[in-house]
């Protein structure tokens, strides 16, 4: 038997730290943190070993697809595998930010769609049996897609979406914010909200697709919220601490084995929201 493993995608600081810290505690097996900059990377593995805490330290920079391909086979080799794959790093813009909001959709969704896509693409397929796979999206997704045209919000529910649908949907908004057409196309005025419903629905789609080709596999899928946290992205006004935030992504890491629910579901507080 190849021991457990863990894996926290974006994890040098914020939420990404603390649910390595609580990981650490609560995981049997090795838990790697994981960042773009290998050296923010090990001081982090540093702050948590100060801590009498033994993460592990893997570069990992989801909008490489070279350097998710090489952790990939890096983890299989390793490890045969992963049990429990956290996608957790993302960015957003400051409400401040001058930046077109063109850009802003653009650079937002490649990160917080279209990496976590490549990241799931690549390590879905070696999610071992009983594994979990959490996705940190956030209930700004929610509110984005209730914003969103009525058309629009039939097929982000729709059980018949597709992964290349939404990869299109995704696209749409991107070309539309940068024509400033986004709104007359059905979408709301928020980057990060859509790049979060994307995550959410893909994370849903994802999940049914487990289901019907892996069914004896017991792999449950999630998305959720941590809350508002204090961190660099969230800034100092949040009401939760880091360790706070993680309470829901570890809590959706460490369902028991044998669990069947929740899965396909988005998460908060540790309770299944509606989507």
């Amino acid at each position: 038997m190849s021991p457990r493993v863990a894996v926290v995608t974006g994890s040098n600081k914020g939420i990404g730290l603390a649910i390595v810290r609580a990981m650490c505690k609560q995981f049997q097996g090795d838990v790697y943190l994981t960042a773009r900059d290998s050296g923010r990377g090990q001081e982090a593995v540093e702050s948590l070993v100060s801590e009498g805490l033994k993460p592990m330290f893997h570069q990992l920079d989801i909008n490489d697809l070279n350097s998710i391909t090489t952790a990939a086979a890096y983890f299989k080799d390793k490890y045969g595998g992963v049990d429990v794959l956290v996608n957790n790093a993302g960015i957003a813009f400051k409400v401040a930010d001058t930046t077109p909001f063109g850009t802003q959709a653009e650079v937002t969704l490649k990160t917080n769609y279209f990496a976590n896509r490549d990241m799931l693409t690549h390590f879905l397929p070696i999610i071992k049996p009983g594994g979990r796979v959490v996705n940190v999206s956030s209930f700004v997704g929610l509110r984005a897609l209730n914003q969103c045209s009525p058309a629009l919000q039939e097929r982000f529910r729709s059980e018949d979406l597709s992964v290349e649908e939404l990869n299109g949907l995704m696209q749409r908004f991107i070309d539309e914010a940068k024509r400033g057409e986004h709104k007359q196309g059905g979408w709301p005025d928020t980057a990060y909200g859509v790049s979060k419903t994307g995550l959410t629905t893909l994370s849903m789609i994802l999940a049914r697709r487990l289901s019907k080709e892996r069914p004896g596999d017991q792999i449950l899928l999630n998305a959720c919220c941590p809350g508002w946290v204090r961190t660099d992205m969230a800034g100092p006004k949040a009401p939760k601490s880091p360790d706070e935030g993680a309470e829901t992504p570890v809590y959706l890491a460490l369902l028991p084995l044998g669990a069947s629910e929740p899965h396909g579901r988005f998460v908060s507080e540790k309770q299944v929201q509606t989507w």
